[in-house]
Order: structure tokens, then C-alpha cells, then sequence
């Protein structure tokens, strides 16, 4: 089967950069960054603990921003705690990157926090969850570094291969590969954009890595706490790293500065890509061009119609997303079963389109129709999942 074409399109402003992802012509990610307002998730800092909560088994950590951020003591890692961690009990990692928690599985024995962290002590830590409403960042000393093929962890000496490398005979090559040139006491993550590699171009990526460890942990030393020790690229660096694939046809940028940028970034790292990098030169904004606005728009309206006439409407609070089904214009031909049933199966594609389209993630509660038969809720749940 023919894979979707893929295009990445970046509008940069001068206070806000916006990246989209479209999949044979259709909007399938979108993503916003504001220069008062930039994404921390990756930033690394020297942080400072100023209050432990044995009861929650986690610390507050002041990294520098207005509100402390939120160490639980599973995304806590000591060199004792490694060494006593079972090898067959290490945490279940993401396939890909995202800078997440790593979880410990429950029956593991974590020490108490008191006697992991006291209030005073500085700690290196990284962002991996934004700071949201009231609650400030999410933090973990799970440092993990993303790279173009590899992620390096430098915490742990696990090691893992994305799932969507499904070849037997890639998985191994590139297993002997990396198991080679892997530092000891490290470990990586082989990402999806490795497959087909060099073994040169994976190492290139691994020595980067680890210089910027290095790097990283000599900032660290020498800085005060808290302290700001190494920022996140900005958005459209980001897309060119964690985006671009081999099923990219162009990435297309509006901003000549911002195409400059790219351009010299991708030649020290991906020098291949350069001749897929395009600068819009139209007349309309590039995001009309290729009908992206229209669904910017869309995504951001908590009311969202389906073309039968019914329509869904996403609620986000602090603590979860609610999406209600309702049938709005649409009346049907037949039973009001049939009527119920043919809206909940269409809002079930709308919900997962939109879900990704906004990034939510966490916990989502989706409220379909009443349906009477169990077979029809059976068809309903089927399609969601």
C-alpha cells in the first residue's frame, strides 16, 4: 500500500511560530509555540528543593520559574537506586520521544523520599510537562537527550527500539550498532528515522549526544541553583529533528530568517534533507494556501460540527477533556437507534482527529449518545478503540 504523502508547513511570526503536519493534503498535527509563552518540555535545570512531602512521596523544586516544579520520587534517580534495580524491572520507556516520566513498576521498592532528598539539595532535573493553570512543571532527573536517530538516556542502561522499526533483520543490525557504541552506564532509544541509517551516521549522532551530556553536566557544575542549563530547541528546529521523515516530501517555511535558520541547522545535522527545504514566496499567508486556517480555526472552537449535521464539543479543565456527542441538526431517515448510532460512529472518527490535532493527552472522557442495543454500543466501542 502507498504510503500518505507528508508535508511539514511552518508559519513564523514574530511572536508566535506554528508548525502543521499534513498527510495527503489533511491537517494531522499542529503545533504552537509563542515567543512570552515557549514550550519548556526538554529544558534542563539546577534546581533547588525547597519543600519534601513524605505523605505525597514527592518535592517541590524551585527551577527558576513562578512556581516550583513537582518531582514525584518514582522520576528520581540515585546511583544506589540504579544499582539496586533488577535489570528485568527497568521502566517501561516511550518507543519515541517526548520527554515523559518514567515509570517504575508498582511492585518496585522505592525508599522513602525523606530519605532520598533533603530540602536545600540541588538537583539537575529536566521539564516534562509544561506548567498548567495552578500546578507548575512536572520534573524528572530521568535525563533523556533527543538526538535525530537515537535517544540517549542518561540515567539508566536500558535500551529499546521503536516499534514502528518492524523488520527483524533492521532491528538486529541496528541493535549491534548502537550496543557497540553506547557508553557505559547509558543507555538509548533507537528512533523511527534510524532505520535505513549508516552505521557512521548513527555514531555521528551518539558522539553529539554524549557531548552534550558532557556539556551539560560541566554548566551544571560550575552554575548556581536554580539555574536555566540547557533550553529546548525552538518549534521549527524541532520539527526538522522529531518530524521529518522519509515520507517527507518538503517542509515549507514562510520566513526567511526562519529558512536560513533551518537551513544551517539541517547542514550540520541532517545534510540530506536540504534540497526538501522550501521558502514560500506566495502572495496569500502560506497557511491559507494549503487550507490550514480553516482548520486552525476549527481546532480551536470547543464546538466542532460533523458533516451529518451533528456536532461534538470538547471541554478541557486541569484535570481532564470532556467530549459530549450530540446530534444537533441531523434528524435521520429511519429509527432514532439507527440515527444514534450512525452519529456516535462518525463523531468517533472526529474525536480521534481532533485528539491528535490538539495534542490531549491524559485523562479523556467521551460522552456518545444513548444507544439500546448492546450490539450497537459494541460496533461504537470497537471503532474507538
Amino acid at each position: 500500500m502507498q504510503k500518505a504523502s507528508k508535508l511539514i508547513v511552518i508559519n513564523a511570526a514574530p511572536y508566535e511560530t506554528r508548525v502543521a503536519t499534513l498527510e495527503s493534503g489533511i491537517l494531522v498535527e499542529l503545533l504552537i509555540e509563542r515567543g512570552e509563552d515557549r514550550n519548556t518540555v526538554g529544558n534542563i535545570y539546577n534546581g533547588k528543593v525547597i519543600r519534601v512531602l513524605p505523605g505525597m512521596q514527592a518535592a517541590f523544586v524551585d527551577i527558576g520559574m513562578d512556581k516550583a516544579g513537582f518531582l514525584f520520587a518514582g522520576d528520581f534517580v540515585t546511583p544506589q537506586l540504579e544499582f539496586d534495580t533488577d535489570p528485568a524491572e527497568e521502566p517501561v520507556l516511550p518507543e519515541e520521544i517526548g520527554i515523559r516520566q518514567a515509570r517504575f513498576p508498582q511492585e518496585t521498592f522505592l525508599p522513602p523520599i525523606e530519605g532520598l532528598i533533603r530540602e536545600g539539595q540541588h538537583l539537575l532535573v529536566q521539564v516534562a510537562k509544561d506548567p498548567l493553570g495552578t500546578k507548575g512543571a512536572r520534573i524528572t532527573s530521568h535525563i533523556t537527550l533527543p538526538g535525530r536517530h537515537l535517544v540517549l538516556l542518561t540515567w539508566s542502561a536500558h535500551f529499546g527500539i521503536s516499534r514502528r522499526i518492524e523488520d527483524p533483520e533492521e532491528r538486529d543490525r541496528l541493535s549491534k550498532i548502537v550496543e557497540a557504541i553506547r557508553p557505559e552506564g547509558m543507555g538509548a532509544i533507537v528512533r523511527t528515522a534510524a532505520e535505513g541509517k549508516s552505521e557512521e551516521e548513527i555514531k555521528a549522532d551518539m558522539d553529539y549526544l554524549v557531548r552534550l551530556w558532557d556539556t551539560i553536566r560541566r554548566k551544571s557544575e560550575s552554575a548556581a541553583a536554580p539555574a536555566l542549563i540547557h533550553r529546548e530547541l525552538s518549534l521549527s528546529l524541532r520539527a526538522v529533528r522529531d518530524l521529518f521523515s522519509s515520507e517527507t516530501d518538503r517542509i515549507v517555511v514562510d520566513s526567511k530568517e526562519e529558512d536560513d535558520r533551518i537551513r544551517a541547522f539541517a547542514s550540520q545535522f541532517f545534510p540530506r534533507i536540504q534540497d526538501r527545504i522550501e521558502l514560500y514566496g506566495g502572495m496569500e499567508p502560506v497557511f491559507d494556501h494549503y487550507g490550514i486556517e480553516i482548520e486552525v480555526t476549527r481546532a480551536l472552537d470547543k464546538k466542532v460540527w460533523l458533516k451529518s449535521g451533528g456536532y461534538i464539543v470538547i471541554e478541557q479543565t486541569e484535570a481532564l477533556t470532556v467530549v459530549d456527542v450530540n446530534t444537533g441538526k441531523y434528524v435521520g431517515r429511519s429509527s432514532l437507534e439507527d440515527t444514534t448510532v450512525k452519529i456516535n460512529l462518525e463523531a468517533v472518527k472526529e474525536i480521534v482527529y481532533q485528539l491528535r490535532l490538539r495534542n490531549i493527552g491524559g485523562i479523556i472522557i467521551i460522552d456518545f449518545i444513548d444507544m439500546k442495543s448492546e450490539e450497537n454500543r459494541e460496533k461504537v466501542y470497537s471503532a474507538l478503540v
